[in-house]
């Protein structure tokens, strides 16, 4: 499985939205192999990841991905929202954590 992070430049805030999910995904002992990666959401294609995370400005430019693999964050940095919606990812695919 893939989680891919999108800002406008693929620089900043992605990476940052990255690090904070393999984080996550390390605290709630997710042993199931992840992929995390970060990137501009100009490029992105549907095939490139399982699920996008991106921020609200951002949503009209995510267009051609599908809708139901567009997590949008209304918060970069609240912890508790990427937890939730980790979470619920992690439960709908099957994937065990704590």
């Amino acid at each position: 499985m893939k989680f891919e992070a999108l800002c406008q430049s693929g620089l900043g805030s992605s990476f940052m939205v990255q690090m904070n999910i393999q984080n996550l995904l390390k605290q709630e002992n997710v042993k199931e192999d992840i992929q995390v990666d970060h990137s501009d959401v100009g490029s992105a294609t549907a095939d490139q990841a399982d699920y996008f995370f991106l921020d609200p400005t951002l949503e009209t430019s995510a267009g051609s991905l599908p809708k139901d693999k567009v997590v949008v964050l209304k918060s970069l940095v609240d912890p508790n929202e990427l937890k939730e919606k980790v979470n619920a990812i992690l439960d709908k695919e099957g994937i065990a954590h704590d």
